[in-house]
């Protein structure tokens, strides 16, 4: 049986990675044992920030939100149980969108919130 040798697919796998290392700094963009090192890292860094992402736009939500609400005498938490109990339901996302877009909007969502406690 023939021996097989490996250089062409190995040559071609290390140009690949060597592609996706650019913009690296030093050996990292140069040789294929660091590269391959701060690729995984980058990798790993880039999944977990996906989800960082998540919840720090649900925390400037919310801390929107509170803003906006606050400006009409009502805290986050009141103003959010509040529309719960009207029947409102309307996420962090459009909410705190309609709070620096459209403030009357949001204006009459705080009323149905506090017409809510006292109705």
């Amino acid at each position: 049986m023939a021996r097989v040798k490996r250089g062409v697919a190995a040559h071609r796998r290390h140009k690949r990675l060597l592609k996706q290392a650019t913009g690296r700094r030093g050996t990292r963009s140069k040789l294929v044992r660091p590269a391959r090192e701060a690729l995984f890292h980058a990798l790993v860094y880039a999944y977990r920030d996906r989800r960082d992402r998540k919840r720090d736009m649900r925390r400037l939500w919310i801390e929107r939100i509170n803003a906006a609400s606050r400006r009409h005498g009502l805290p986050y938490g009141r103003f959010m149980f509040g529309l719960k109990t009207a029947g409102v339901e309307v996420d962090r996302k459009t909410l705190a969108d309609l709070a620096i877009r459209k403030p009357v909007a949001f204006e009459k969502l705080v009323d149905t919130a506090k017409a809510s406690f006292t109705g």
